[in-house]
């Protein structure tokens, strides 16, 4: 039988990671990479996807990350560095060497082989504005040609520094612990950086395509699925959040 060929793109939030999975969705040979551990609180992954044990697990997960040509991705967020409870779950698939393995080698045991996409975003603070107004909206994201679903005016008191600080803070732990696990493991990853990837929409997911090794000519890749939600209310709450951020310093840096 032909071998599957595994990815995962590694994200956090508001780095263009959902674009990423539509745009190599709609190529039709780079797998339908979703994000598939979102079971609801202290619901077991066997019941969340109503299998009998982890060998069903996993087969259920690659059909559903997988295009015919065998391509399967997936999308997943940086697991927590200790007790994290998908990695406990998954533990219990067959096939580990060791008794305490790390999540690396538990990742590698259900998707052996796979390649890696680090997601990124370098204006963090613009990512983590973007994050605590999709909090706030709950506008998540627009499909292309969508109208917004608030009114900028009705949420603009809404603006929370402490809320925007903590969620810096979190996007940064999570890149930082994805970059530690593919690290310990000496594994390569392919870096998309967000401000590059918008601007250059096509290239990068074709780029992506020659990273994963798929063997294919002539795919189109359809134009970006959402639309950018970033407005006049992102730069206005990200100017106060970096002014708010920097007032006791003696030298502001930006």
């Amino acid at each position: 039988m032909e071998s599957n060929l595994f990815y995962t793109i590694w994200f956090s939030q508001r780095n263009g990671s959902s674009l990423l999975c539509e745009g190599l969705k709609s190529t039709g040979i780079a797998g339908v990479p979703e994000e598939l551990f979102n079971a609801p609180a202290g619901t077991s992954l066997l019941d969340h996807f109503q299998v009998a044990n982890y060998q069903d697990l996993q087969q259920v997960l690659w059909q559903k990350g997988r295009t015919p040509n065998r391509v399967c991705g997936i999308k997943v967020n940086a697991p927590r560095k200790e007790h994290d409870p998908i990695m406990e779950q998954l533990k219990h698939l067959s096939g580990l060497a060791t008794a305490n393995p790390t999540h690396f080698e538990i990742w590698n045991n259900l998707f052996p082989g796979g390649k890696h996409i680090f997601m990124t975003r370098r204006n963090k603070i613009r990512q983590a504005v973007s994050w605590w107004k999709a909090i706030v909206t709950q506008e998540w994201h627009r499909k292309a040609g969508a109208k917004r679903c608030y009114d900028p005016n009705a949420i603009r008191d809404r603006y929370d520094f402490a809320a925007i600080h903590h969620l810096l803070l979190e996007t940064s732990l999570r890149e930082a612990k994805i970059q530690d696990m593919l690290d310990q493991a000496q594994a390569v990853a392919l870096t998309l950086v967000y401000e590059d990837f918008i601007r250059h929409y096509e290239q990068s997911i074709r780029e992506v395509i020659s990273f994963l090794g798929i063997q294919a000519e002539g795919f189109s890749v359809e134009p970006p699925f959402y639309h950018r939600l970033a407005d006049d209310l992102s730069d206005e709450w990200t100017e106060r959040f970096r002014k708010e951020l920097q007032q006791d310093w003696a030298e502001m840096i930006w």
